[in-house]
């Protein structure tokens, strides 16, 4: 376990892995008759109250302050509130796979606005990998979704939202993350904070009643929680250990894993075509992780 906490490539694969699980459990709910809004609120809730008791057992406690507050509340927003509403709102219409397969976008601009903010500067090798990565994904974007039910361009546009929304996430949790703040301490606040914000949308927009679609995946809605709150634990040190443009990298895991589990288990069918995209997209991976190794990868220009 001290191996894994300490391991950039290993924390690349676990915190992939478990995201990709969301896209799988977000269909089968919103099949269901859950709304999108309720079933991110349950994720943040869920992993945010999970994460808090953890951090009490072990004897630590929140603490709060103004710029903890700004980090909890903004990094709600654009790294968990909207794009989760936005993958949930779109994965009916585009299917789990397909919807996974936004993430892989995020490196992209990740890497476009760490250059231009001056955050991060990756490696050539770094850079060969994201855009391996990308035209992998590009292959993929071409098919529209599940092979012989092409998704319309508003929500194939609702899903490429979604890398830029965590591409902003992704630079603004490292330019402001709080000194002396541990990862499960972000993760607590920012996902309570997710959660109180996401619970004022339900109440206005939707009305208590929504609440009431849990009821028919109690055992859906119990894994989804699990699931997330080991990804987040995980999510912010990997953050500390990899940097943005690194953490950026879970997406091409999460895609394989959503591709994998949506033929599967959800009776979903992809073209060749996607799956020659998913190939090179692990071929990026690969790269990129190769890079990550060199001594200058992730260092300030």
């Amino acid at each position: 376990m001290k191996f894994l906490w300490d391991s950039a490539l290993g924390l690349l694969v676990v915190t992939g892995g478990l995201l990709g699980l969301t896209l799988p459990f977000g269909k089968i709910a919103t099949a269901a008759g859950v709304p999108a809004m309720v079933w991110a609120f349950v994720i943040s809730l869920g992993a945010g109250g999970v994460l808090l008791c953890a951090l009490l057992l072990n004897g630590q406690r929140m603490r709060l302050s103004p710029h903890r507050l700004r980090y909890f509340f903004v990094t709600a927003a654009v790294s968990y509130a909207i794009p989760n509403l936005l993958m949930f709102s779109a994965i009916p219409h585009l299917g789990a796979g397909y919807s996974g397969i936004m993430f892989t976008l995020s490196p992209v601009v990740t890497l476009v606005f760490s250059m231009l903010l001056g955050v991060r500067r990756p490696t050539m090798l770094g850079i060969v990998g994201i855009v391996v990565g990308f035209v992998g994904a590009v292959m993929v974007a071409v098919t529209r979704g599940e092979a012989g039910h092409p998704a319309e361009f508003f929500w194939v546009a609702m899903g490429l939202l979604i890398p830029v929304s965590l591409a902003a996430g992704n630079i603004y949790r490292t330019v402001d993350w709080p000194e002396d703040t541990g990862p499960i301490e972000l993760a607590v606040g920012s996902h309570l904070a997710a959660a109180l914000m996401l619970l004022a949308g339900i109440l206005v927009l939707l009305g208590g009643n929504a609440f009431g679609s849990l009821g028919g995946v109690p055992l859906v809605a119990a894994a989804q929680v699990a699931s997330a709150s080991a990804m987040f634990a995980f999510f912010f040190r990997l953050q500390a250990v990899g940097g943005p443009v690194y953490l950026s990298q879970i997406g091409y895991v999460a895609a394989a894993v959503g591709l994998f589990a949506g033929t599967l288990f959800l009776g979903e069918r992809y073209q060749l075509l996607t799956w020659a995209g998913a190939v090179i997209i692990t071929a990026g991976v690969f790269i990129t992780t190769k890079a990550q190794s060199q001594k200058t990868y992730g260092q300030k220009a």
